[in-house]
C-alpha cells in the first residue's frame, strides 16, 4: 500500500513539475513553410484569396469530414473571414489586407491561440512559389499539445505542408480541368443595364468585378429595381500588348432607367445583335481561349466586327453559386455591329427614389431595331425618308386661355460619391 502511495506521489510530483516546465516556456512561436505550385501567380492568389476554398485545403479541417463552417458574407479580400468547429478544435481566420498577386496578411484564432498569417507569391521555375508563415503566442493548452508532439514547429509545420500538398492537388484540377465550346452564330436581344466603365489592368478584372456587381446589386435593392440575368462584362478594347482593357461591368435590368447627373453607375442599353459564341466550363482564367476560340470563327466567316466592343463576358454559373472552378460557365460573345445607348440624365428627379426618375416600359419600343429588309412597313413606319407621305388636313385652331403655373421646387439629390471603401485596382 505504502509502495502505491509513493507511485501516486511521484506521478503527481511529474505532472506538477510538467506543468511548470510547460507553463515556463516561452509562448512566442514562428513558423515557415514553402512549395512550388504547379499553376500561374495570379490562379494561385486567386484561389487562397478565397476563404470559401480554404476547406478544399486545410489540412486542420479535411481531417475531419464533420467540420463546420461558417462564412461571412465577403469571402474574398480584405475583411473576408470565415470559421470552422471540429473534434480537434475550433477556429477563426480574417484577411486584413491583401495585394493582388503578391501578398496576403491576416489574424487568426485557433482553440485561444492567437497568430498572425502572411502568404506570399512568387513566380518560379515551374509555377508559383507560395510561401505560408505563422507568428504568436501559445495558449497553456497548446503548449501542453506541442510538447507531447513534438514541439510547435512540427505541430503547425506538418498542418501547413499537408495543406501546401493539398492546395497544389486541388488546384491542379480546379484550374487544369475546363472545356469550351463553340455555339456558333447566335441572335441576343436588346438589354438594358447598369454598369461602371473605367480601364484596367487585364490582371485585376476579377477583382474589380467582385467589387462592382454587390456595388451595383445594392443599388438595385435600395432604388426597388428589378434585376435579369446574369452579371456580364462588356470588353470596350483589349489590349495584350499593354494589358489593359477599357470595360463595362455590368448588369442587367428589366427597364430602362435615367439616373441622376453625375452618378458613378451607368444606364446603358444595347440594341439587338448577331454574334458568335462560345461556352467555357471551367475556371475564369481560361475565358481567352474561349474567346480565341469564337474568333476564329468569327473571322473565317468574314463577320464585321463592332466598332465600340471587342467581346462580351456572361457569368452564367460563379462563385456565388458554385465553389468550384471546375463547374463555372462562362459564355464568351463577340458581337457585330450594334449600338450603345447611353441614357441622358433627366431634368427632374425623384427624391423618394434617391434621385432615380424611371421610364415607363412602353418607351423602350423607341430604341428597338428594326430589319427594313424583313419588314419594310415596320421600316417604313420608323423612317422618315421611306414612309409614304399623309395627306393633312389643317384643323381650325382652338383659343388657348393661358394660365400662370407656378413651378414646384424641386429638391435635387445629389449622387453617391466614390469612398475609400470602393476598392478598385486600376
Amino acid at each position: 500500500m505504502r509502495i502505491l502511495k509513493y507511485i501516486f506521489l511521484l506521478l503527481l510530483l511529474s505532472v506538477v513539475a510538467l506543468s511548470i516546465f510547460i507553463a515556463t516556456q516561452k509562448g512566442d512561436f514562428k513558423v515557415e513553410r514553402s512549395k512550388v505550385i504547379n499553376s500561374p501567380k495570379e490562379v494561385v492568389f486567386n484561389y487562397v484569396n478565397d476563404l470559401k476554398n480554404w476547406s478544399d485545403f486545410g489540412s486542420w479541417t479535411l481531417s475531419d469530414p464533420a467540420t463546420s463552417y461558417n462564412y461571412a458574407a465577403n469571402t474574398i479580400g480584405q475583411g473576408a473571414s470565415y470559421s470552422w468547429e471540429s473534434k480537434d478544435g475550433d477556429g477563426k481566420i480574417a484577411t486584413l489586407f491583401a495585394k493582388a498577386n503578391d501578398s496576403i496578411a491576416q489574424k487568426m484564432n485557433y482553440d485561444g491561440s492567437d497568430s498572425k498569417v502572411s502568404w506570399k507569391f512568387k513566380d518560379t521555375i515551374g509555377g508559383t512559389k507560395v510561401t505560408w508563415s505563422t507568428e504568436g503566442k501559445m495558449s497553456f493548452k497548446m503548449k501542453i499539445y506541442a510538447a507531447l508532439n513534438g514541439g510547435v514547429n512540427r505541430v503547425i509545420g506538418s498542418l501547413y505542408e499537408k495543406s501546401l500538398i493539398n492546395l497544389d492537388k486541388a488546384l491542379d484540377y480546379e484550374v487544369n480541368t475546363f472545356n469550351v465550346k463553340v455555339d456558333g452564330v447566335v441572335q441576343k436581344p436588346a438589354i438594358y443595364y447598369l454598369s461602371q466603365t473605367f480601364t484596367s489592368e487585364i490582371s485585376k478584372i476579377n477583382r474589380n468585378f467582385n467589387v462592382v456587381i454587390p456595388k451595383i446589386k445594392t443599388f438595385c435593392e435600395q432604388n426597388n429595381i428589378n434585376t435579369v440575368g446574369k452579371p456580364f462584362i462588356i470588353y470596350h478594347t483589349y489590349d495584350a500588348q499593354t494589358q489593359l482593357a477599357k470595360i463595362s461591368i455590368c448588369m442587367p435590368i428589366e427597364h430602362e432607367i435615367f439616373l441622376s447627373a453625375g452618378s458613378d453607375i451607368l444606364s446603358s442599353s444595347i440594341g439587338a445583335y448577331g454574334a458568335v459564341k462560345a461556352t467555357l466550363i471551367g475556371d475564369n482564367s481560361h475565358n481567352r481561349k474561349a474567346y480565341d476560340q469564337a474568333l476564329a470563327l468569327f473571322d473565317k466567316s468574314n463577320f464585321v466586327h463592332n466598332p465600340t466592343i471587342s467581346h462580351i463576358e456572361v457569368y452564367t454559373k460563379n462563385r456565388d453559386e458554385v465553389k468550384n472552378a471546375s463547374q463555372w460557365v462562362t459564355e464568351v460573345y463577340i458581337p457585330m455591329p450594334a449600338a450603345i445607348v447611353v441614357a441622358q440624365p433627366k431634368a427632374v428627379a425623384n427624391p423618394a427614389n434617391g434621385g432615380l426618375y424611371q421610364e415607363p416600359a412602353a418607351t423602350s419600343a423607341t430604341r428597338s431595331t428594326v430589319n427594313s429588309s424583313s419588314n419594310p412597313a415596320a421600316a417604313a413606319a420608323t423612317n422618315p425618308a421611306t414612309a409614304a407621305p399623309k395627306k393633312v388636313v389643317p384643323k381650325k385652331p382652338k383659343k388657348v386661355v393661358e394660365k400662370e403655373v407656378v413651378p414646384a421646387a424641386k429638391k435635387d439629390v445629389a449622387p453617391k460619391p466614390v469612398t475609400e471603401e470602393d476598392e478598385f485596382e486600376f
